[in-house]
């Protein structure tokens, strides 16, 4: 059955049991109110989704930001930070959490964080592998109440992952892949992301466009990702689009929009200089302006060739953009009927794909199964009651 041409019906958004308890669920990320990345994202997503739901569930950060509970944390750009972690490299740093400004701002967030969770709350719910680490431990040892859940976001080695009694993973597909790694007591949860349907939709494309200083005649290509040449392939994204810009000429336009990384800088000069015009960079998008970048465009692009579950992703789905990524079993899971598949290690591939979403019919039949697509399998009734049921499923264990 085509379950994007005939979406089943949509639970309504998990309630508490009448006259039961609901666990007390805690959402927690080191970067929350500093960082705008996807982690961040799901965090603050997540925990609003709970609130709608019913759920007074508590929201953890290292910065100020609404709704969030700020708690102290060297940040991973401030001096004393990088200080710190330039001191304890050389004297092994990486096995206690201090190898890294990255780690030493995991690491000195965990301590606060186990302050405020150890016996207020039930379930501790987050991305940072290192900070989960560590919870994690201190649950085992009896000093923490709440019990852990990791959802893998970050590609962390099978090592990292045995640890944890309670593992969630975006895709089936990567729950049957970790089967002959998991240990007996692991309970594994395949939960995808989610978004707001209501929020991310299809809208007026000419104020859009306005709003963000964009023309109106072009076919805007658009990729939301980290400005950064790992990964991301941003290099990789702006040279096949030149290719292709050989043909298309005006007719089409590159944005790019993400948070800044060590080579953003150098990677917007090189855009320039191949592009010009035909490339624009918005740098550090605040979140609530990115429902509407995604109605100014027409299509939406990744160059990565692997992503855990983007979030970016459901997003432009549910705005109507039809997805141009690699073709992997992961992309199908998540795009479905949305996606253009293109081999993005092979030179050229991407360029094809530029080519081929110029024509309006190619977009408009992916657009229509894009919307319907995320609505029957990424909208947020229909997974946060998912994520429900696993919090339920942890504190049923013993």
């Amino acid at each position: 059955m085509d379950t994007a041409a005939n979406p089943p019906p949509q639970p309504a958004p998990a309630q508490p049991v009448p006259g039961a308890q609901a666990p007390r669920i805690a959402i927690a990320s080191s970067g929350l109110g500093h960082v705008a990345r996807g982690i961040e994202t799901w965090a603050l997503d997540l925990a609003s989704s709970l609130r709608r739901a019913g759920i007074p569930a508590g929201l953890f950060g290292g910065g100020a930001a609404p709704a969030v509970t700020a708690l102290p944390c060297l940040r991973r750009g401030e001096p004393g930070a990088i200080r710190l972690a330039q001191a304890f490299r050389r004297l092994g740093g990486w096995r206690y959490g201090l190898g890294s400004p990255y780690e030493v701002e995991q690491t000195s967030f965990a301590l606060n964080l186990w302050s405020r969770v150890r016996s207020n709350y039930d379930v501790l719910h987050l991305q940072d592998p290192l900070v989960a680490s560590m919870l994690e431990f201190a649950h085992r040892n009896g000093l923490s109440r709440a019990r852990v859940v990791l959802a893998h976001a970050t590609s962390e080695k099978p090592a990292t992952l045995q640890r944890f009694r309670n593992l969630q993973v975006f895709t089936p597909l990567e729950a049957a892949a970790w089967e002959a790694h998991r240990p007996a007591r692991q309970r594994v949860f395949a939960i995808p992301n989610f978004v707001d349907t209501q929020r991310f939709a299809p809208g007026d494309q000419a104020a859009a466009r306005a709003a963000f200083d964009l023309p109106p005649e072009p076919v805007v290509f658009l990729c939301c990702a980290a400005i950064r040449r790992y990964h991301k392939r941003v290099d990789q994204l702006l040279l096949e689009f030149a290719a292709a810009s050989r043909q298309l000429g005006d007719r089409a336009l590159l944005v790019v929009a993400g948070g800044a990384e060590r080579d953003t800088d150098e990677l917007i000069a090189l855009g320039r200089d191949m592009l010009g015009d035909r490339v624009r960079f918005l740098v550090s998008v605040p979140r609530e302006r990115m429902a509407q970048l995604y109605q100014a465009a027409d299509v939406f692009v990744l160059a990565s060739l692997w992503e855990m579950f983007s979030i970016a992703l459901l997003e432009a789905m549910a705005a109507g953009l039809p997805v141009i990524c690699n073709d992997t079993p992961a992309f199908r899971f998540a795009a479905g009927p949305a996606g253009h598949y293109c081999d993005l290690e092979q030179q050229g591939a991407l360029a094809a794909g530029f080519g081929a979403m110029m024509q309006p019919a190619s977009r408009g039949s992916l657009a229509t199964a894009a919307r319907r697509h995320v609505e029957a399998n990424f909208s947020e009734p229909v997974v946060v009651a998912q994520i429900m049921a696993m919090y339920r499923a942890i504190m049923e264990t013993a």
